[in-house]
Protein backbone atom coordinates (compact mmCIF):
# COMPACT_ATOMS: atom_id res chain seq x y z
CA UNK A 1 0.00 0.00 0.00
CA UNK A 2 2.74 2.49 0.93
CA UNK A 3 5.28 1.82 -1.83
CA UNK A 4 2.75 1.73 -4.65
CA UNK A 5 1.17 4.97 -3.42
CA UNK A 6 4.45 6.91 -3.07
CA UNK A 7 3.94 8.99 -6.26
CA UNK A 8 0.40 9.92 -5.21
CA UNK A 9 1.38 10.74 -1.63
CA UNK A 10 4.36 12.81 -2.79
CA UNK A 11 2.09 14.88 -5.02
CA UNK A 12 -0.56 15.33 -2.28
CA UNK A 13 2.01 16.56 0.26
CA UNK A 14 4.10 18.54 -2.25
CA UNK A 15 7.24 16.60 -1.28
CA UNK A 16 10.17 16.73 -3.73
CA UNK A 17 12.68 13.99 -4.47
CA UNK A 18 15.29 15.26 -2.01
CA UNK A 19 12.77 15.59 0.81
CA UNK A 20 11.30 12.20 -0.01
CA UNK A 21 14.74 10.63 0.24
CA UNK A 22 15.12 12.04 3.75
CA UNK A 23 11.66 10.82 4.70
CA UNK A 24 12.51 7.31 3.49
CA UNK A 25 15.60 7.33 5.70
CA UNK A 26 13.40 8.46 8.58
CA UNK A 27 11.06 5.56 7.83
CA UNK A 28 13.98 3.12 7.84
CA UNK A 29 15.43 4.52 11.04
CA UNK A 30 12.08 4.26 12.80
CA UNK A 31 11.69 0.66 11.62
CA UNK A 32 15.16 -0.18 12.96
CA UNK A 33 14.24 1.27 16.36
CA UNK A 34 11.02 -0.74 16.33
CA UNK A 35 12.97 -3.91 15.64
CA UNK A 36 15.25 -3.40 18.62
CA UNK A 37 12.38 -2.51 20.97
CA UNK A 38 10.42 -5.51 19.72
CA UNK A 39 13.31 -7.89 20.43
CA UNK A 40 13.19 -7.00 24.12
CA UNK A 41 9.41 -7.43 24.24
CA UNK A 42 9.59 -10.85 22.57
CA UNK A 43 12.18 -12.08 25.06
CA UNK A 44 9.94 -10.97 27.91
CA UNK A 45 6.44 -11.94 26.72
CA UNK A 46 6.91 -14.19 23.70
CA UNK A 47 6.33 -13.53 20.01
CA UNK A 48 2.55 -14.24 19.97
CA UNK A 49 1.28 -11.15 21.82
CA UNK A 50 3.92 -8.94 20.19
CA UNK A 51 2.98 -10.17 16.71
CA UNK A 52 -0.71 -9.51 17.38
CA UNK A 53 -0.04 -6.06 18.80
CA UNK A 54 2.33 -5.08 15.99
CA UNK A 55 -0.08 -6.31 13.30
CA UNK A 56 -2.96 -4.35 14.84
CA UNK A 57 -0.79 -1.24 15.10
CA UNK A 58 0.44 -1.55 11.51
CA UNK A 59 -3.10 -2.04 10.21
CA UNK A 60 -4.16 1.11 12.04
CA UNK A 61 -1.29 3.40 11.03
CA UNK A 62 -1.18 2.39 7.35
CA UNK A 63 -3.84 5.06 6.79
CA UNK A 64 -1.66 7.82 8.25
CA UNK A 65 0.63 8.50 5.23
CA UNK A 66 -2.31 8.97 2.85
CA UNK A 67 -3.94 11.41 5.28
CA UNK A 68 -0.80 13.57 5.46
CA UNK A 69 -1.17 17.09 4.07
CA UNK A 70 2.45 18.28 4.08
CA UNK A 71 6.01 17.15 4.70
CA UNK A 72 5.76 17.49 8.48
CA UNK A 73 2.61 15.40 8.87
CA UNK A 74 4.01 12.85 6.42
CA UNK A 75 7.17 12.59 8.52
CA UNK A 76 5.11 11.91 11.66
CA UNK A 77 3.04 9.33 9.79
CA UNK A 78 6.14 7.52 8.50
CA UNK A 79 7.70 7.40 11.96
CA UNK A 80 4.63 5.56 13.27
CA UNK A 81 4.36 3.39 10.17
CA UNK A 82 8.06 2.47 10.20
CA UNK A 83 8.01 1.62 13.92
CA UNK A 84 5.01 -0.70 13.53
CA UNK A 85 6.46 -2.29 10.41
CA UNK A 86 9.78 -2.96 12.15
CA UNK A 87 8.05 -4.53 15.15
CA UNK A 88 5.96 -6.82 12.96
CA UNK A 89 8.92 -7.79 10.80
CA UNK A 90 10.81 -9.16 13.81
CA UNK A 91 7.88 -10.63 15.75
CA UNK A 92 6.37 -12.53 12.81
CA UNK A 93 9.77 -14.00 11.92
CA UNK A 94 10.28 -15.03 15.55
CA UNK A 95 6.85 -16.68 15.46
CA UNK A 96 7.74 -18.38 12.16
CA UNK A 97 10.93 -19.84 13.67
CA UNK A 98 8.88 -21.44 16.46
CA UNK A 99 6.33 -22.88 14.02
CA UNK A 100 9.08 -24.18 11.74
CA UNK A 101 10.79 -25.82 14.72
CA UNK A 102 7.52 -27.50 15.68
CA UNK A 103 7.03 -28.78 12.12
CA UNK A 104 10.47 -30.36 12.17
CA UNK A 105 11.17 -29.42 8.54
CA UNK A 106 12.03 -26.23 6.64
CA UNK A 107 9.01 -23.99 5.93
CA UNK A 108 10.51 -20.52 6.41
CA UNK A 109 10.83 -19.83 2.68
CA UNK A 110 7.10 -20.43 2.24
CA UNK A 111 6.35 -17.83 4.91
CA UNK A 112 8.47 -15.36 2.97
CA UNK A 113 6.71 -16.48 -0.19
CA UNK A 114 3.41 -15.27 1.27
CA UNK A 115 5.14 -12.01 2.18
CA UNK A 116 6.21 -11.60 -1.47
CA UNK A 117 2.74 -12.59 -2.68
CA UNK A 118 1.24 -9.92 -0.42
CA UNK A 119 3.49 -7.34 -2.05
CA UNK A 120 2.34 -8.39 -5.52
CA UNK A 121 -1.35 -8.41 -4.52
CA UNK A 122 -1.06 -5.05 -2.80
CA UNK A 123 0.61 -3.39 -5.77
CA UNK A 124 -2.00 -4.93 -8.07
CA UNK A 125 -4.85 -3.59 -5.94
CA UNK A 126 -3.31 -0.12 -5.94
CA UNK A 127 -2.85 -0.18 -9.72
CA UNK A 128 -6.47 -1.25 -10.24
CA UNK A 129 -7.97 1.28 -7.84
CA UNK A 130 -5.88 4.14 -9.23
CA UNK A 131 -6.98 3.19 -12.74
CA UNK A 132 -10.61 3.08 -11.60
CA UNK A 133 -10.18 6.40 -9.75
CA UNK A 134 -11.49 4.86 -6.52
CA UNK A 135 -9.57 7.22 -4.28
CA UNK A 136 -6.47 6.73 -2.18
CA UNK A 137 -8.03 7.05 1.27
CA UNK A 138 -10.87 4.53 0.70
CA UNK A 139 -8.38 2.05 -0.81
CA UNK A 140 -6.00 2.18 2.15
CA UNK A 141 -8.87 2.24 4.65
CA UNK A 142 -10.18 -1.01 3.18
CA UNK A 143 -6.68 -2.47 3.41
CA UNK A 144 -6.53 -1.45 7.08
CA UNK A 145 -9.86 -3.13 7.81
CA UNK A 146 -8.70 -6.25 5.94
CA UNK A 147 -5.53 -6.29 8.01
CA UNK A 148 -7.48 -6.11 11.26
CA UNK A 149 -9.71 -8.93 10.01
CA UNK A 150 -6.69 -11.10 9.26
CA UNK A 151 -5.32 -10.47 12.76
CA UNK A 152 -8.65 -11.41 14.34
CA UNK A 153 -8.78 -14.69 12.41
CA UNK A 154 -5.11 -15.64 12.75
CA UNK A 155 -4.49 -14.62 16.37
CA UNK A 156 -5.98 -17.76 17.91
CA UNK A 157 -3.75 -19.99 15.79
CA UNK A 158 -0.43 -18.39 16.65
CA UNK A 159 2.00 -20.38 18.77
CA UNK A 160 1.71 -19.54 22.45
CA UNK A 161 4.57 -18.62 24.80
CA UNK A 162 7.71 -19.55 22.90
CA UNK A 163 10.56 -17.26 23.94
CA UNK A 164 11.35 -15.07 26.88
CA UNK A 165 11.90 -18.16 29.01
CA UNK A 166 13.55 -18.03 32.39
CA UNK A 167 17.18 -19.06 32.56
CA UNK A 168 17.40 -22.23 34.64
CA UNK A 169 20.70 -21.33 36.27
CA UNK A 170 19.87 -17.88 37.58
CA UNK A 171 16.06 -17.84 37.61
CA UNK A 172 16.21 -14.35 36.07
CA UNK A 173 14.64 -13.26 32.78
CA UNK A 174 16.90 -14.19 29.87
CA UNK A 175 16.68 -10.62 28.61
CA UNK A 176 18.71 -9.44 31.60
CA UNK A 177 21.83 -11.20 30.34
CA UNK A 178 20.91 -12.30 26.83
CA UNK A 179 24.42 -11.92 25.40
CA UNK A 180 25.66 -14.79 27.58
CA UNK A 181 23.42 -17.25 25.76
CA UNK A 182 24.55 -16.25 22.26
CA UNK A 183 27.53 -17.26 20.13
CA UNK A 184 28.48 -13.65 19.49
CA UNK A 185 30.88 -14.42 16.65
CA UNK A 186 28.18 -16.29 14.77
CA UNK A 187 25.64 -13.58 15.53
CA UNK A 188 27.94 -10.95 13.99
CA UNK A 189 28.51 -13.11 10.90
CA UNK A 190 24.76 -13.72 10.48
CA UNK A 191 24.14 -9.99 10.75
CA UNK A 192 26.85 -9.34 8.16
CA UNK A 193 25.39 -11.87 5.73
CA UNK A 194 21.89 -10.45 6.27
CA UNK A 195 23.24 -6.98 5.51
CA UNK A 196 24.88 -8.23 2.30
CA UNK A 197 21.89 -10.23 1.06
CA UNK A 198 19.34 -7.50 1.71
CA UNK A 199 21.70 -4.96 0.15
CA UNK A 200 21.55 -7.06 -3.01
CA UNK A 201 17.77 -7.42 -2.75
CA UNK A 202 17.29 -3.69 -2.19
CA UNK A 203 19.32 -3.03 -5.32
CA UNK A 204 16.70 -4.85 -7.39
CA UNK A 205 13.80 -3.03 -5.73
CA UNK A 206 15.13 0.44 -6.53
CA UNK A 207 17.27 0.00 -9.63
CA UNK A 208 16.06 -2.92 -11.79
CA UNK A 209 13.44 -0.94 -13.71
CA UNK A 210 15.62 2.16 -14.03
CA UNK A 211 18.56 0.03 -15.22
CA UNK A 212 16.65 -1.28 -18.22
CA UNK A 213 15.18 2.14 -19.06
CA UNK A 214 18.45 4.08 -18.81
CA UNK A 215 20.75 1.46 -20.33
CA UNK A 216 18.66 0.63 -23.38
CA UNK A 217 16.46 3.72 -23.73
CA UNK A 218 13.28 1.64 -23.45
CA UNK A 219 9.90 2.74 -22.16
CA UNK A 220 9.08 2.74 -18.46
CA UNK A 221 6.67 -0.14 -19.11
CA UNK A 222 9.59 -2.36 -20.17
CA UNK A 223 11.46 -1.27 -17.06
CA UNK A 224 8.49 -2.33 -14.95
CA UNK A 225 8.66 -5.75 -16.61
CA UNK A 226 12.22 -6.15 -15.33
CA UNK A 227 11.15 -5.55 -11.73
CA UNK A 228 8.12 -7.77 -12.31
CA UNK A 229 10.37 -10.59 -13.49
CA UNK A 230 12.49 -10.25 -10.36
CA UNK A 231 9.45 -10.21 -8.06
CA UNK A 232 7.68 -13.07 -9.81
CA UNK A 233 10.63 -15.48 -9.82
CA UNK A 234 11.38 -14.68 -6.19
CA UNK A 235 7.78 -15.26 -5.13
CA UNK A 236 7.37 -18.54 -7.04
CA UNK A 237 10.74 -19.90 -5.92
CA UNK A 238 9.99 -19.23 -2.26
CA UNK A 239 6.99 -21.53 -2.41
CA UNK A 240 9.02 -24.47 -3.78
CA UNK A 241 12.41 -24.09 -2.14
CA UNK A 242 11.65 -25.57 1.30
CA UNK A 243 11.95 -29.20 0.10
CA UNK A 244 15.29 -28.26 -1.46
CA UNK A 245 16.47 -26.93 1.91
CA UNK A 246 15.37 -30.17 3.57
CA UNK A 247 17.26 -32.19 0.95
CA UNK A 248 20.57 -30.36 0.56
CA UNK A 249 20.66 -28.16 3.68
CA UNK A 250 20.64 -24.40 4.18
CA UNK A 251 24.37 -23.94 3.55
CA UNK A 252 24.10 -25.31 0.01
CA UNK A 253 20.99 -23.21 -0.63
CA UNK A 254 22.78 -20.00 0.39
CA UNK A 255 25.96 -20.93 -1.49
CA UNK A 256 24.40 -22.02 -4.78
CA UNK A 257 21.56 -19.52 -4.57
CA UNK A 258 24.19 -16.81 -4.23
CA UNK A 259 25.98 -18.13 -7.30
CA UNK A 260 22.73 -18.14 -9.30
CA UNK A 261 21.97 -14.61 -8.15
CA UNK A 262 25.47 -13.47 -9.11
CA UNK A 263 25.06 -14.99 -12.56
CA UNK A 264 21.71 -13.22 -12.95
CA UNK A 265 22.95 -9.75 -12.09
CA UNK A 266 25.99 -10.20 -14.35
CA UNK A 267 23.71 -11.21 -17.22
CA UNK A 268 21.63 -8.07 -16.62
CA UNK A 269 24.70 -5.82 -16.47
CA UNK A 270 26.44 -7.34 -19.51
CA UNK A 271 23.28 -7.78 -21.61
CA UNK A 272 23.33 -6.27 -25.11
CA UNK A 273 19.52 -6.11 -25.39
CA UNK A 274 16.61 -5.36 -23.01
CA UNK A 275 15.07 -8.84 -23.22
CA UNK A 276 18.22 -10.53 -21.96
CA UNK A 277 18.51 -7.96 -19.17
CA UNK A 278 14.96 -8.78 -18.07
CA UNK A 279 15.89 -12.47 -18.00
CA UNK A 280 18.95 -11.59 -15.92
CA UNK A 281 16.81 -9.78 -13.34
CA UNK A 282 14.50 -12.79 -13.23
CA UNK A 283 17.43 -15.12 -12.58
CA UNK A 284 18.64 -12.70 -9.91
CA UNK A 285 15.30 -13.04 -8.10
CA UNK A 286 15.41 -16.82 -8.46
CA UNK A 287 18.83 -16.97 -6.81
CA UNK A 288 17.96 -14.64 -3.94
CA UNK A 289 14.59 -16.23 -3.15
CA UNK A 290 15.68 -18.72 -0.50
CA UNK A 291 18.63 -16.92 1.05
CA UNK A 292 17.17 -14.50 3.60
CA UNK A 293 14.80 -17.15 5.07
CA UNK A 294 17.81 -19.32 5.95
CA UNK A 295 19.47 -16.40 7.73
CA UNK A 296 16.37 -15.70 9.81
CA UNK A 297 15.96 -19.37 10.74
CA UNK A 298 19.60 -19.58 11.82
CA UNK A 299 19.25 -16.39 13.88
CA UNK A 300 16.10 -17.65 15.60
CA UNK A 301 17.78 -20.92 16.53
CA UNK A 302 21.00 -19.30 17.71
CA UNK A 303 19.67 -18.86 21.25
CA UNK A 304 16.35 -19.98 22.68
CA UNK A 305 16.21 -17.65 25.70
CA UNK A 306 17.22 -14.58 23.68
CA UNK A 307 15.87 -15.41 20.23
CA UNK A 308 13.90 -12.17 20.12
CA UNK A 309 16.99 -10.04 20.41
CA UNK A 310 19.09 -12.21 18.11
CA UNK A 311 16.42 -12.02 15.40
CA UNK A 312 15.98 -8.27 15.91
CA UNK A 313 19.74 -7.73 15.57
CA UNK A 314 20.01 -9.79 12.39
CA UNK A 315 16.81 -8.46 10.80
CA UNK A 316 17.81 -4.91 11.75
CA UNK A 317 21.22 -5.24 10.09
CA UNK A 318 19.55 -6.74 7.04
CA UNK A 319 17.15 -3.80 6.90
CA UNK A 320 20.08 -1.39 7.06
CA UNK A 321 21.57 -3.26 4.11
CA UNK A 322 18.36 -2.83 2.13
CA UNK A 323 18.53 0.91 2.80
CA UNK A 324 22.25 1.14 2.06
CA UNK A 325 22.20 -0.88 -1.17
CA UNK A 326 20.34 1.62 -3.37
CA UNK A 327 22.37 4.48 -1.89
CA UNK A 328 25.68 2.73 -2.64
CA UNK A 329 24.59 1.95 -6.18
CA UNK A 330 23.51 5.56 -6.66
CA UNK A 331 26.80 6.92 -5.29
CA UNK A 332 28.96 4.69 -7.51
CA UNK A 333 26.81 5.08 -10.62
CA UNK A 334 26.80 8.88 -10.37
CA UNK A 335 30.59 8.78 -10.69
CA UNK A 336 30.91 5.92 -13.18
CA UNK A 337 27.88 4.19 -14.73
CA UNK A 338 24.79 2.39 -13.48
CA UNK A 339 26.16 -0.93 -14.71
CA UNK A 340 29.27 -0.38 -12.60
CA UNK A 341 27.21 0.63 -9.59
CA UNK A 342 25.19 -2.58 -9.80
CA UNK A 343 28.38 -4.56 -9.21
CA UNK A 344 27.90 -3.69 -5.53
CA UNK A 345 25.28 -6.46 -5.53
CA UNK A 346 27.87 -8.87 -6.92
CA UNK A 347 30.31 -7.99 -4.14
CA UNK A 348 27.57 -8.49 -1.54
CA UNK A 349 26.66 -11.92 -2.90
CA UNK A 350 30.30 -13.01 -3.04
CA UNK A 351 30.57 -12.12 0.65
CA UNK A 352 27.43 -14.12 1.44
CA UNK A 353 28.70 -17.13 -0.53
CA UNK A 354 31.98 -17.07 1.38
CA UNK A 355 30.17 -16.98 4.75
CA UNK A 356 27.41 -19.46 3.82
CA UNK A 357 28.50 -21.97 6.46
CA UNK A 358 27.22 -19.64 9.20
CA UNK A 359 23.65 -20.88 8.55
CA UNK A 360 24.56 -24.52 9.27
CA UNK A 361 22.15 -25.84 11.95
CA UNK A 362 23.63 -27.28 15.15
CA UNK A 363 24.18 -31.02 14.86
CA UNK A 364 22.40 -33.53 17.06
CA UNK A 365 24.06 -34.40 20.32
CA UNK A 366 25.88 -37.68 20.31
CA UNK A 367 25.14 -40.15 23.06
CA UNK A 368 28.11 -41.41 25.01
CA UNK A 369 28.93 -45.17 24.92
CA UNK A 370 27.98 -45.41 28.59
CA UNK A 371 24.60 -43.83 28.01
CA UNK A 372 24.03 -46.07 25.00
CA UNK A 373 24.76 -49.22 27.02
CA UNK A 374 22.56 -48.08 29.90
CA UNK A 375 19.66 -47.50 27.53
CA UNK A 376 19.95 -50.98 26.08
CA UNK A 377 21.04 -49.91 22.56
CA UNK A 378 23.87 -51.43 20.51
Amino acid sequence: MWVAHIPVISARTDVGHDELGGLLLLLGGSAFVGMQVCGRLIDRWGSRPVTIGAAVLLSAVIIAPVLAVDGLTLAAALVAFGFANGCLDVSMNAQAVIVERAYGRPIMSSFHGFFSAGSLVGSGVVAATLWADVGVVPTVACAAVAGLGVVAVAARGLADRDVGVTDSTTDEPASAHWWRTVDRRRLVLLALVAFALMLAEGTAYDWSALHVVETFGTSEAIGAVAFGAFSATMTIARFVIDPVVASVGPVAVVRYGGLIGTAGILVAVLSPVPAVAVVGWGVFGLGLAGLIPQIFTAAGNLSGPASGRTISAVVGCGYLGMLAGPAIVGFVSSRTSLNTGLLAAVAALVLAIGLASVVRPPGPRRSSPTAARSSGTD
